[in-house]
């Protein structure tokens, strides 16, 4: 057990803090604060004990010297001005003199937000391949070490992992703490039935989490791309839809060791071109050269019956392409319908499948919506999240 934010005292410590800013920006515009909202429970019990709060996140992915312009930090710290009653300062420096001064001349209750850890990866990748030599020194920027960055978890940076090696002592903050304690019903602590609905356009982002899992649930109930894959196993025609055709094999091994627990579609919303047609809308068997866009209303009433008897829920992936709005009924349906569960433990696994409910506006109709897509499917798949090994265990 990794430890907490109560096993440390943090007053008068210069306390450096990860968490996630990797928040979707338009030209220097934040269209969703809730990753930084994510942060402010943390950030304000740090307040409260009179801790030196030194903040770090990457933002994008920073390959060439133009992409410093666009991967700032400085539009997040302004929305942190708003959103947190103290002191806030902003570095535009990742190390260095200046950056140590505005360090040394914090108060208790004050921040220092830190540029974008990944202007770092500019040179030999030092902060995505956790150079030593970064870690090191920014672990000697402060005394403590808080990780309260769900999403980079399942990554090895020089901002988490690295710091956490060489600080003398660090904990996980109150938002991993919440993520770790909320994925892991869908783990070991989950009550039966237990249906798992996954989606998304591929079995092979799905290979781990449905190898640790179709062990455990009752029910897999797969919708989106991924379906025409085990589809072409049971030798249906998908027409153009989408297909791993080197993962049919491995979708045949899964329906002939799962037979009963597999749930598949029975019809699907359909057009003849990737775009956002008025949908067609046919039963699986009588695909021919339309491409499947989205599950239909029978299959969404099929799932309805397993769902509603379900006491344990976890969705990862969306049913269809939700960026075209013709293509969002079956994801809308499926939200609508955990939505009205009371009796339900439901759970999603972050990504695409938390984007779509946000953008849908059920954000607050589950009992948790991931922040981390990568890392929630690396613990459900029974991995360590390497990001955060480093971080000092309970005594």
């Amino acid at each position: 057990m990794k430890k907490t934010l109560k096993d440390l005292n943090f007053k008068n410590k210069k306390v450096l803090v990860r968490v996630d800013f990797n928040v979707p920006m338009n030209n220097q515009t934040i269209e969703d604060d809730t990753r930084i909202k994510g942060s402010l429970k943390t950030i304000n019990y740090l307040i409260q004990h009179d801790a030196k709060i030194i903040l770090f996140s990457h933002l994008g992915r920073v390959k060439k010297l133009n992409d410093k312009l666009k991967y700032s930090l400085f539009p997040i710290f302004k929305r942190l001005q708003e959103l947190i009653k103290t002191n806030i300062y902003f570095s535009p420096y990742t190390r260095g003199q200046q950056l140590e001064h505005k360090i040394n001349q914090l108060k208790n209750k004050e921040i220092l937000l830190v540029e974008n850890t990944r202007f770092e990866d500019l040179v030999e990748k030092r902060e995505s391949k956790n150079n030593k030599e970064l870690a090191k020194y920014w672990a000697s920027l402060g005394d403590l070490f808080v990780n309260d960055a769900f999403g980079t978890a399942h990554r090895s940076h020089a901002s988490n992992a690295g710091i956490a090696t060489y600080i003398k002592d660090s904990c996980i903050g109150f938002l991993v703490e919440k993520e770790l304690r909320n994925l892991d019903k869908c783990l070991t602590n989950y009550q039966k039935p237990y249906v798992i609905l996954i989606g998304g356009a591929k079995v092979s982002d799905k290979i781990t989490i449905l190898d640790n899992l179709l062990k455990k649930c009752d029910y897999v109930l797969i919708g989106g791309g991924m379906a025409f894959t085990f589809l072409k196993a049971l030798n249906y025609n998908v027409g153009n839809s989408l297909l791993e055709q080197d993962k049919v094999v491995l979708a045949k091994q899964y329906l002939t060791q799962y037979p009963k627990k597999i749930i598949l579609p029975l019809d699907c919303a359909a057009s003849k071109e990737f775009k956002n047609t008025e949908p067609k809308y046919i039963d699986i068997k009588n695909i021919q050269d339309e491409m499947g866009l989205d599950i239909g209303s029978k299959t969404i009433n099929l799932f309805k019956k397993y769902l509603e008897n379900a006491k344990t829920i976890l969705w990862n992936g969306p049913m269809g392409v939700c960026e075209f709005s013709n293509y969002e009924k079956g994801t809308l349906e499926i939200c609508k319908i955990l939505a009205k569960l009371k009796n339900a433990y439901r759970v999603v696994g972050g990504g695409d499948s938390a984007a779509a409910t946000i953008k849908l506006g059920f954000q607050n109709q589950f009992d948790h919506i991931s922040t981390g897509g990568g890392a929630s499917l690396e613990f459900l798949s029974g991995k360590p999240l390497i990001g955060l090994l480093p971080i000092k265990e309970k005594i």
